[in-house]
């Protein structure tokens, strides 16, 4: 069974990092991706969806508030009409970026949603205010990492592996 809901991409990013993931994963996932920033997502948006992949930072050992705005902004309009969807993450980390990651499943377990690829956790090593704030160089094999689970996420959709 073919899927044409697309897999919606949702990012957050203060240092260029998540942006520059999510939008390799968005060029993975081709014309079968939406890429909208964490602020601009509606329920709407995440009704239309087939799949979502959230990409954002660790902060003080938590998802950025924009993500988990866009979450509190939501949950209650999609609760009980996305459940099975499948989800995929992206946390650009300082150190271990698990308490971001932890966050995030919590909450796709409450829409029942379904992870179908594991948890991409890319350190950092930022731990000085200086490097925190930097602007951040993804690596290539990161981003080729990111265009790949775009493009999965996508195909699996298009073709109703999920």
């Amino acid at each position: 069974m073919e899927n044409n809901a697309p897999l919606l991409i949702i990012w957050h990013s203060r240092t260029g990092a998540s942006e520059a993931m999510a939008k390799a994963a968005a060029n993975g996932a081709g014309e079968g991706g939406v890429l909208l920033r964490a602020q601009d997502v509606t329920s709407a948006d995440l009704l239309s969806a087939g799949g979502y992949i959230f990409a954002c930072p660790e902060n003080l050992a938590a998802m950025s508030g924009a993500m988990k705005e866009m979450f509190d902004a939501n949950f209650y309009d999609v609760l009980g009409q996305i459940e099975g969807r499948p989800y995929a993450s992206i946390i650009a980390a300082g150190s271990d970026g698990e308490g971001a990651q932890r966050q995030l499943d919590r909450i796709a377990t409450g829409w029942r949603l379904k992870r179908v690829a594991d948890p991409m956790i890319v350190n950092f090593s930022a731990q000085t205010p200086q490097e925190i704030a930097a602007v951040k160089q993804v690596p290539k094999e990161v981003l080729e990492q990111s265009r790949a689970l775009g493009e999965a996420m996508s195909e699996g959709l298009q073709l109703g592996v999920f």
